[in-house]
C-alpha cells in the first residue's frame, strides 16, 4: 500500500468522524429547542389579547402606567388609547400599594434584609360595561439583602428592584386579562 493511498484512507475516516461529531452536536443543540417549542413555550411578555385598543384608567403611579403601556405595545398587537371612548377594553387600576418590611437583623441588631412588595388592584371591562376581569389583585414580593455601609447603593438597588417588579406585574395583569377574556361567559338567571 502506497503512502498516498494510506493518507487518503486516513483523510476519509477523519472526515467521517468529523461528520459524525457535527451531527451529534447538532442533535444535542436542537433537541432542547424542539422540546421547548413542543411544550408551548413563548417569550416572556407575549400576550394574546382579543382587543384592538386598550385604555388605562384609575390611579396607577406614573411608572406603573408606563410599564403597562410598554407591555401592551411590545407584547401584544393592541394599541393604547388615551381616551377610554376609543378603546375596546378599559383597564382600571383601583389601587397600588408599594411597601418595604424588615426581613432580618444581623448579630449587632442592624437590618440585614428587606422584603419589597407591590400590590395592585385592577378590573377590566369593555365599552358596554361587561366585566372581563372583576375586581382582582396581583401581588409580588422580592427579598433584598441590605448593608448599612452602602446605603446609597442599596437605595438605587431598591429602585431597580421596584422597577423590575412593576414590569412583572404589568405582564401578569395583561395575562390575567387575556385568560379571562378567553374564558366562556356564563349567564346568570
Amino acid at each position: 500500500m502506497s503512502s498516498n493511498q494510506h493518507n487518503k484512507k486516513m483523510q476519509s475516516s477523519s472526515a467521517n468522524i468529523n461528520l459524525l461529531r457535527r451531527t451529534a452536536l447538532s442533535l444535542f443543540v436542537l433537541a432542547p429547542l424542539s422540546g421547548l417549542m413542543a411544550c408551548g413555550y413563548r417569550l416572556r411578555g407575549a400576550v394574546d389579547l382579543p382587543f384592538n385598543a386598550l385604555a388605562i384608567t384609575g390611579n396607577p403611579s406614573p411608572p406603573l402606567r408606563a410599564d403597562l403601556q410598554t407591555a401592551v405595545l411590545t407584547g401584544t398587537a393592541v394599541k393604547v388609547a388615551i381616551n377610554p371612548r376609543d378603546a375596546d377594553l378599559i383597564l382600571e387600576i383601583t389601587n397600588e400599594i408599594t411597601g418595604r418590611e424588615v426581613l432580618a437583623f444581623n448579630s449587632s441588631g442592624q437590618i440585614s434584609a428587606y422584603r419589597l412588595n407591590i400590590r395592585v388592584g385592577f378590573r377590566a371591562f369593555d365599552t358596554a360595561g361587561t366585566e372581563i376581569v372583576p375586581e382582582a389583585e396581583v401581588f409580588i414580593t422580592r427579598d433584598m439583602d441590605f448593608s448599612v455601609s452602602t446605603v446609597l447603593a442599596n437605595d438605587a438597588q431598591i429602585q431597580t428592584f421596584l422597577g423590575l417588579m412593576r414590569r412583572d406585574l404589568a405582564i401578569q395583569i395583561l395575562r390575567r386579562v387575556a385568560s379571562s377574556s378567553k374564558a366562556p361567559r356564563s349567564k346568570a338567571f
